[in-house]
């Protein structure tokens, strides 16, 4: 598999970034309430960031050591944030997601969560899944628990400067 495909859902079109996704992704990325519920995402957020972010893509699919992709509505293509495998090792595909605020609420993250594991299952060879989340973002916890990703421990683990609690899972698929 070269090139990185599409991948439908009923009310999203998971999609590999291009460089004018650049923009959009600082903007929906640089909210201040996404950075503080992801581990890797600073803020500020700026736009040379989301373009050597998005520049690393393409080379992570050709290697198979990972997969980003855009998640975007089908309705009107808008993009509305990620799904992906930043890490996929032996087998083990480690989960990232992040929905833009405005986005919040409506099921994204686990739709478009649920429609790549599936992918990556049956396309990349996947046997276990891991995914982890700030112990304060319920909102992650739940997509996870819809997943059906088991619990294993709590870490504290240092990110951009400051301890943080974080929340493992890992499951075979």
């Amino acid at each position: 598999m070269n090139s990185q495909p599409n991948i439908d859902t009923e009310r999203l079109t998971l999609r590999p970034f291009a460089e004018e996704d650049s923009e959009i992704v600082a903007q929906l990325a640089g909210d201040k309430r996404i950075a503080d519920m992801t581990a890797n995402i600073p803020h500020p957020y700026e736009l040379n960031m989301a373009k050597t972010w998005i520049a690393t893509h393409q080379a992570k699919w050709e290697s198979g050591k990972g997969a980003v992709y855009a998640v975007t509505l089908k309705s009107d293509q808008q993009l509305i944030g990620t799904v992906s495998f930043p890490s996929i090792e032996e087998g083990v595909g480690v989960l990232g997601y992040w929905i833009g605020v405005p986005y919040w609420g409506n099921g994204y993250a686990y739709e478009a969560s649920r429609a790549l594991v599936d992918f990556a299952k049956e396309h990349l060879g996947m046997r276990y899944l891991e995914v982890m989340h700030l112990e304060e973002n319920q909102q992650s916890q739940s997509v996870i628990n819809k997943l059906g990703v088991k619990y294993t421990d709590t870490r504290t683990n240092r990110m951009q400067g400051k301890e943080r609690r974080v929340k493992y899972y890992r499951t075979k698929l």
